[in-house]
């Protein structure tokens, strides 16, 4: 009877999009050709059929999952999947029973736990034994720092991978292959120029996301004459989310009008860049970032305080997020732009630097070098050296015998 059930439940079920055209080879897993790729190290590895214990860390819908079981593919490891938000140490000790009666015929397990990061220290260490003994091998996904989220001791024993959001090129191919496979398994369609590229954009990397709104786009559409149209007012009508322009030129375009406009105290073209980023969806941290970045470079010492303006938008932006992080973001934006400018720094440093790159690489005088061990002074170093506060009306000299008078600063 339960079998029956079962059998009825898989027939009513109405599986997403994404579930299916979920990639089955590692040659279609697509976004990610910086950990797989023909030479990667990870290929590699699997190629050999060597299985290793791995965190999967990126953000939402990068392809974490999809990766995890792939990797069983290749490696024909038994694959035993379960969530950090339902399951706890007794899923663990069943996983453990089954990768043991799993080896006795030969065949290596992976247990895959996703968003690892909510298992608490105890469930974490409960894996500990299993992954030291080889009875299984560990593969967890999470959107957080594995750093900060998983214990020392665990981490100590498993490998971490970045995984990149999946890029604009990729997307594009994976929301196309969406809009194929509908227009063949249901009606053919018209697609409007422009809306893949707002499903790009709108989706920011998560393909999961991307193929939802695929789905539901498609079955929104206007159908006429047996064919579906799609058009962008659809899918903003559908996601609640206008269409603003912003393709990757106009990411960079925007950015440096923005910190163009910064540097020229114009607060209010700033502001218009800042609210035309934040609505494209651009990372406000990347925001943040361009601020910090004025602040030291067109800001600097003529000013001091824009740098802490700056680095306490980016950290309360971090803290709390969009659509709040607006303000703080807003109020940084201001006081840069309003804020005197100064690049004596980013000059100075720069002068340096190019001096030493150009041969003028010199050792420090003699009487400022390290004196701080037993044989210093035999050597000459540090001799003569005055202790600044002991006589602040003493000159001495600082820059390299052969830089002597050299002026760096205004």
């Amino acid at each position: 009877m339960n079998n029956l059930f079962t059998e009825l439940e898989n027939q009513n079920k109405q599986i997403p999009l994404a579930e299916l055209l979920r990639p089955k080879t590692l040659e279609d897993f697509m976004g990610q050709s910086n950990v797989i790729s023909d030479r990667s190290p990870l290929l590699n590895l699997l190629k050999t059929n060597r299985l290793f214990s791995l965190i999967l860390w990126g953000t939402p819908g990068c392809g974490k999952t999809t990766l995890a079981r792939l990797i069983a593919t290749k490696t024909n490891a038994n694959f035993i999947e379960i969530s950090a938000v339902t399951s706890g140490v007794k899923d663990i000790k069943e996983a453990v029973e089954n990768a043991k009666m799993s080896l006795r015929s030969g065949t290596k397990t992976i247990l895959f736990i996703d968003e690892i990061h909510r298992y608490s220290k105890t469930q974490q260490d409960a894996l500990l034994p299993h992954l030291e003994n080889g009875t299984l091998f560990l593969i967890g996904s999470t959107t957080e720092n594995p750093s900060f989220q998983v214990v020392p001791a665990l981490l100590s024993r498993v490998q971490v991978i970045r995984l990149n959001s999946i890029d604009d090129k990729s997307m594009d191919s994976i929301i196309k292959r969406g809009f194929a496979y509908l227009a063949k398994n249901y009606l053919p369609m018209d697609c409007e120029t422009g809306a893949i590229d707002f499903i790009i954009n709108l989706a920011r990397g998560d393909a999961r996301y991307a193929l939802n709104v695929v789905e539901n786009a498609y079955f929104a559409s206007d159908l006429k004459d047996g064919r579906r149209n799609l058009t962008v007012k659809i899918i903003e009508e559908i996601c609640q989310q206008r269409n603003t322009r912003y393709s990757e030129q106009e990411h960079y375009d925007c950015a440096s009008a923005f910190q163009k406009s910064l540097r020229g105290s114009d607060p209010d073209a700033a502001i218009y860049y800042l609210a035309k980023m934040i609505a494209a969806g651009e990372d406000p941290r990347f925001i943040a970032r361009r601020l910090i970045v004025c602040a030291s470079e067109d800001v600097g010492n003529a000013d001091p305080m824009a740098l802490n303006v700056a680095v306490n938008a980016y950290k309360a932006v971090e803290l709390i997020g969009l659509p709040e992080g607006r303000i703080p973001l807003a109020q940084a934006v201001i006081y840069v732009a309003k804020a005197k400018k100064s690049n004596e720094a980013a000059c100075a440093v720069d002068e340096a630097l190019n001096d030493i790159r150009n041969g003028k690489d010199f050792p420090p005088p003699m009487h400022l070098r390290d004196s701080h061990y037993k044989d210093a002074k035999k050597y000459g170093f540090g001799v003569g050296y005055i202790y600044s506060h002991d006589a602040p009306d003493v000159e001495q000299q600082f820059l390299p015998d052969e830089l002597v008078g050299k002026k760096y600063t205004f």
